[in-house]
């Protein structure tokens, strides 16, 4: 995650209105002329804010980043029970949702930057990791057998649940019961 820094209030705007339009239309098809203007400031504002593109897409992922670890270590320590912990992040995911209905503006960004050296692709990247390295840590504390392959799994029911959001139908209650009987079998057999 790239590090956070102070922004003025033009810089937030700027962010607010990268941050709505990118998610709802995508990033490539969105260009700084209408973010300039969404946000009420002067391209040559936006390009002294942000100094590209690139980076404005950086600063959006990164502050969607920040707020998403933020809902996951809430529902975590919410949880008195290390198991119950271990699928905390899809409780997490529900609450997200509600205002979230394009799916993973993560995955979204993976697709339209394949470029690893691209800074938005490496913040993505980045919050993937932290969420299977996040998966691999609950299930160790809640004593679950082979806690790294059950992360994985997790992992793809998590990311399963968030790429059929977009459709009309619920995956996540049957992914989320999914989730629970696979940390309770890998706590049973430890």
């Amino acid at each position: 995650m790239t590090e956070s820094r102070t922004l003025t209030p033009a810089g937030r705007r700027i962010v607010a209105a990268a941050e709505e339009l990118f998610y709802e239309r995508g990033i490539t098809p969105v260009g700084v002329d209408l973010i300039a203007e969404r946000s009420g400031v002067t391209k040559r504002t936006l390009y002294n804010q942000f100094g590209s593109k690139d980076d404005l897409v950086a600063a959006y992922l990164a502050g969607r980043d920040r707020r998403w670890r933020f809902l996951v270590s809430a529902a975590v320590e919410a949880c008195a029970d290390p198991v119950e912990a271990v699928t905390a992040p899809f409780a997490a995911l529900r609450s997200w949702s509600e205002t979230n209905s394009r799916g993973c503006a993560f995955m979204n960004a993976l697709a339209e930057l394949p470029d690893p050296e691209h800074p938005a692709h490496r913040i993505a990247a980045a919050q993937k990791r932290w969420l299977l390295r996040l998966f691999e840590q609950l299930a160790s504390a809640a004593g679950c057998q082979n806690p790294a392959a059950l992360a994985v799994r997790l992992l793809v029911l998590h990311e399963g649940a968030l790429a059929t959001q977009p459709l009309p139908f619920d995956t996540l209650t049957e992914t989320t019961e999914l989730a629970r009987a696979l940390v309770r079998a890998a706590v049973t057999s430890a």
